[in-house]
């Protein structure tokens, strides 16, 4: 992969939501992208995930290499792989098909090839098994959008080379990301982790009737989801604790701790509670689709960004170290 000058190629191994994404980003920074996925109408699909991120991509300003009709869908994965200097797998989470793909992709890619899975809970240790070349193999876990969310969480596994995976954290790197580097193998890694702990307290509080989707989402949106733009749950509570800081914040508030205010421990997915998160889910979407709402979305993000980019803080000063590149 080129870190200088004119970018190489790339490829994409699935192309849905996630693997859309990522051919998006990769063509914005100058990549040529070959792209596979056995699905049915994946090349039309992917064409028109790429043509709706574009506008979005532009606002942010593009490189003179850019250019989406880089765009090459191959027939097969071997086709796909061939040349490319770095293969990004994102089939769905399913651990024996990803190692079946991964096992492909090893053996198709050119040895000095890094491969990148966005799987989203597998530790790479488990998915290097059985591979020719697992030395290579590191996960690269993106967040959707992923051809805007900077974040994306490189996990290596026990036989994952260390400058292998620093190679690849830099090559995240060039193409405007914010590779955060999970030292420590974990279902989940790190965000979704978290992210998962707020899930499964939304499901009992709708189970239980106690709130709906939307004002849930509300409790997040109008609050502390515009603080968690500029600094994440920890630094705001050390703030929270006055001169003192997380000492007395913890001093204070330690003894909630013992109170039932969260229940970590799932609910049974019954018909009812899913009835209720779709319903309270459409009830919010009104008459958009989801075009208009992922266009919102992005629009939003966009404009967040770039006023957090004025203060070099969070995404807004990896948009700004990007510029410099």
């Amino acid at each position: 992969m080129a870190e200088t000058g004119t970018p190489g190629r790339v490829t994409v191994i699935g192309t849905g939501v996630i693997g859309a994404g990522w051919a998006a980003r990769f063509l914005a920074h100058g990549y040529e992208v070959t792209a596979w996925d056995p699905g049915k109408q994946a090349e039309a699909k992917l064409a028109a995930a790429v043509a709706r991120a574009w506008p979005s991509l532009e606002k942010l300003g593009l490189p003179a290499p850019a250019d989406q009709n880089r765009l090459q869908f191959e027939n097969t994965l071997e086709a796909a792989c061939a040349g490319s200097s770095f293969i990004q797998e994102s089939a769905p989470e399913n651990l024996s098909l990803k190692s079946e793909l991964l096992s492909q992709i090893d053996r198709a890619s050119p040895v000095d090839a890094i491969i990148g899975s966005s799987t989203s809970g597998f530790k790479p240790s488990d998915l290097q098994k059985g591979l020719k070349n697992p030395e290579r193999l590191v996960v690269g876990h993106p967040f959707n959008p992923v051809y805007l969310l900077p974040l994306v969480e490189v996990v290596g596994g026990a036989k994952t080379d260390a400058d292998l995976l620093s190679k690849a954290m830099s090559f995240y790197r060039s193409i405007g990301m914010y590779p955060l580097h999970v030292r420590n193998e974990i279902e989940g890694h790190l965000a979704d982790r978290l992210l998962e702990a707020q899930w499964r307290e939304i499901l009992h509080l709708v189970k239980d009737g106690i709130a709906t989707t939307g004002e849930l989402d509300d409790a997040i949106t109008y609050g502390p989801g515009l603080r968690w733009a500029v600094m994440g749950t920890n630094l705001t509570y050390h703030l929270a604790g006055g001169e003192a800081g997380m000492r007395a914040m913890l001093k204070q508030f330690g003894p909630a701790l013992k109170l039932p205010w969260t229940k970590l421990e799932a609910p049974e997915l019954t018909d009812d509670l899913i009835d209720r998160m779709v319903d309270g889910t459409k009830a919010q979407a009104g008459d958009r689709s989801i075009a208009e709402l992922e266009t919102l979305r992005d629009n939003c993000l966009i404009d967040i960004m770039r006023a957090l980019e004025k203060y070099k803080i969070g995404a807004g000063r990896v948009l700004a170290n990007n510029k410099t590149l």
